[in-house]
């Protein structure tokens, strides 16, 4: 009976160390994972991780912007959380068609705001309003009325659009700035006058 169980014995240990010697390494192969797909991230010419904005991010871009991240910055936030993506040649090809197609949109619009700005500039509005004898307004023109009567001669603006230093007080012509865009603005020539009731 003795000698059967120090036969059995070593066999049992020897089955243990099998089972352990032959589990595998999950955590190592992980590990290795991680660092291959953080070897395959884009690299910018400041050694930097190049994204491109999926969405516009304070204080790093705009959408459709390559910008150029720390590794941590660009896995731990940025990626996760769908604010960018990597800036493969195929994405930035992408990014160029649209920006070309959105810059034609842009011109074409600058083309139309200048029309309208050109038709201003020939236009002149006669608004009425109670005055005194002296001229002075009982109470005052501003951006809502000067809109009114673009509307008249069918132009449509919007109070936005009227560049005034201050509500107009008094009889007279005055010129007045509409601005449509940063860069297209014309004067408009208006005309403030007594009501009919008044003169």
């Amino acid at each position: 009976m003795t000698t059967s169980c120090t036969s059995l014995h070593p066999n049992r240990r020897h089955a243990s160390q099998i089972g352990l010697s032959t589990m595998p390494n999950t955590k190592h192969k992980k590990t290795k994972r991680t660092k291959s797909r953080l070897k395959r991230l884009p690299k910018g010419p400041n050694g930097g991780i190049e994204l491109l904005l999926i969405q516009s991010v304070d204080h790093l871009g705009k959408q459709g912007d390559i910008v150029e991240v720390r590794a941590g910055y660009a896995n731990n936030y940025l990626l996760p959380q769908g604010f960018a993506t990597l800036a493969t040649e195929h994405h930035k090809r992408m990014v160029d068609k649209h920006r070309a197609r959105l810059q034609a949109i842009e011109r074409a619009r600058l083309s139309d705001l200048q029309t309208l700005a050109n038709k201003i500039q020939e236009q002149s509005v006669t608004i009425e309003a109670n005055a005194n004898d002296d001229g002075h307004l009982y109470g005052s023109v501003g951006a809502p009325e000067i809109v009114d009567a673009l509307k008249q001669v069918d132009i449509q603006v919007s109070t936005e659009n009227i560049k005034l230093e201050g509500p107009l007080r008094e009889l007279g012509l005055y010129t007045v700035r509409i601005q449509l865009h940063q860069e297209v603005s014309s004067d408009l020539k208006v005309w403030v006058v007594p009501t009919a009731a008044d003169e």
